[in-house]
């Protein structure tokens, strides 16, 4: 071995003996410490590595708060040991936006000596974030899946804000916030939901995260919603009608939809206008002049394109999936259509008609037939509806039920015009040629309308040769009324005079149609009238001689009660 190798060799022994001195005391031990005596942590926490250097045994312990408890955010594993080991600090994440430290104290249990650890933590900043901050969606969806969910992480109560210029197509559901652990951000799933696009433009809605309480907020994010625009309609054209019925069947989710790819005439259920038609004119040829809807699913009133059907005189809807349990409003749509004539929204639900349904002026002819309404629409006026001639009101039952004082159901929705306390006797004088309110829970004596100021005169009674004496005097009732059917509700008491011997009375086959009665009302009444007539033929002709009953007898006439309807 050369020298200059051997010197080499020397002051390596040299280094590494200094080494091993620096590490030990004189009794040849490892000097007691620690390799960091300051921990920087961020709000979320988390864990960080320490190393304690020692000999002997050794306990860590968490400094008190200032109210002498023990800090509960910090937790060190192993809390205690023999010897050299590495610890795991693992510290909880933050419950306010102030910061906060504690000392973590080592003590040598043999030496008594301490090494101070000293861990700073920086408070949460107010922040709202969330997943997905643009939201796409199609102008349509099935009802039941128009909506989306988002998530937002948060640390403060916020309330959602939506542009008052966006609150008609989009919603969103009651949410809480979770924050009984201070600060930290925490998750909640809010659900929006969104109304089809019937306009010809983009919608979009900027939606922010507002704090309850004024605060500042250092990061809020915003969420951004887009919704595709519908294809144009042109008003008053026919390929707008072709385009609205379209999408009224898609949108009430018709079980049957037109085809497009046909001529609009020859779709089933519509009707076009042809000049040979009485009421035509230039401008309505080829365009819609009737449709039937019928079976559809639909939980909302009559779509908004039905109001661009604009040369219809008739609208028949009839037969909406599990009707008995909705409770629809018909919508303000079919309520533009002002020069309407015939409509028919039957066995659709409905509870309730909006005030703009007096806008229909024109209507001749209305049945509501088979749907839920507690009792007759107030909006419902002669007035309102100069030119009504009949109204169908028939079977407003949700339920079937015999004796209704006696129920399982819900009286104060279960239809059938049961919140009428008695039978709205301006339906009786309105003037009506067809009043239809069979099949329902109306009940209590009909009205007698002995202070009624219309009567029968004597002069119109010696005029027509066929009208009894006996009916001067008698309150004028109905005396243009060609279908009259009450049947079937929970009307007790005595039948009035003005019915007994009403000029129309074999016309409305009474024994079917009027005088059968079923069940008992609420207040425990058994339905029937005490003194209904036996047999019409020799109850009638002792007061009308001289007149031909109407051929109506009961053997000639099969009568359907769930509908209150009559084939001859």
């Amino acid at each position: 071995m050369s020298m200059k190798k051997m010197i080499n060799n020397i002051l390596i022994l040299a280094m590494a003996a200094l080494a091993v001195v620096a590490c030990t005391n004189e009794e040849g031990t490892v000097s007691f410490d620690s390799d960091r005596d300051t921990i920087e942590v961020g709000a979320a926490g988390g864990t960080e590595k320490v190393r304690i250097l020692s000999s002997d045994e050794w306990v860590a312990t968490v400094g008190m708060q200032s109210d002498g408890t023990p800090n509960p955010w910090i937790a060190v594993s192993p809390a205690n040991g023999r010897g050299s080991v590495t610890c795991d600090f693992v510290i909880d994440s933050a419950l306010t936006t102030t910061p906060r430290s504690a000392v973590v104290s080592i003590h040598n249990i043999a030496t008594n000596k301490t090494q101070r650890i000293t861990v700073n933590q920086k408070g949460y900043d107010y922040s709202v974030e969330v997943d997905n901050p643009n939201v796409e969606l199609k102008r349509y969806a099935d009802y039941g899946e128009r909506y989306f969910d988002v998530t937002v992480r948060s640390n403060f109560d916020f309330k959602v804000e939506i542009p008052d210029s966006e609150k008609n197509w989009l919603s969103y559901d009651s949410y809480t916030l979770d924050l009984n652990r201070g600060v930290r951000p925490r998750e909640v799933k809010v659900r929006f939901n969104w109304k089809v696009n019937n306009q010809a433009r983009e919608r979009v809605a900027d939606i922010k995260f507002v704090p309850v309480e004024e605060i500042q907020v250092a990061k809020s994010d915003m969420l951004s919603v887009r919704q595709e625009a519908a294809e144009p309609i042109v008003p008053n054209t026919r390929a707008g009608d072709s385009l609205s019925l379209l999408n009224i069947a898609n949108t009430m989710q018709c079980w049957t939809i037109w085809d497009s790819s046909t001529p609009m005439d020859t779709w089933n259920g519509v009707t076009l206008w042809e000049e040979r038609m009485e009421g035509c004119t230039p401008d309505k040829v080829g365009r819609v002049k009737r449709v039937e809807i019928f079976l559809c699913n639909s939980f909302e009133g009559l779509p908004y394109e039905v109001q661009y059907l604009t040369a219809a005189d008739e609208i028949y809807v009839f037969s909406n999936e599990n009707s008995m349990l909705k409770s629809l409003n018909i919508g303000e749509y079919v309520c533009k259509l002002e020069n309407l004539k015939r409509l028919t929204v039957g066995a659709f639900g409905l509870t309730e008609l909006p005030e703009e349904f007096a806008n229909l002026k024109n209507l001749e002819y209305l049945d509501l037939g088979s749907n839920n309404f507690q009792r007759v629409p107030a909006i419902l006026t002669k007035e309102n509806f100069p030119n009504l001639r009949a109204l169908v009101l028939n079977a407003q039952q949700r339920h079937a039920v015999s004796d209704l004082s006696n129920t399982v159901h819900d009286m104060e929705s279960l239809g059938g015009l049961l919140g009428e306390e008695r039978i709205p006797e301006h339906l009786l004088t309105w003037g009506l040629d067809t009043l239809v309110l069979s099949v329902n829970y109306l009940h209590g004596a009909l009205p007698t309308f002995e202070d009624y100021p219309e009567k029968w005169s004597e002069a119109e009674v010696m005029a027509a040769d066929t009208l009894p004496v006996e009916l001067i005097g008698t309150p004028k009732i109905m005396p243009t009324t060609k279908t009259f059917r009450i049947n079937h509700n929970r009307f007790s008491g005595e039948v009035p005079q003005w019915l007994l011997m009403h000029p129309m009375l074999d016309w409305w086959v009474p024994f079917s149609l009027v005088f059968p009665q079923e069940g008992r009302s609420a207040d425990g009444t058994k339905a029937g009238f005490s003194n209904a007539p036996a047999n019409l033929v020799e109850y009638y002709t002792k007061w009308y001689p001289k007149k031909k009953l109407a051929n109506s007898i009961e053997e000639d006439v099969t009568t359907d009660e769930e509908n209150g309807t009559i084939t001859k």
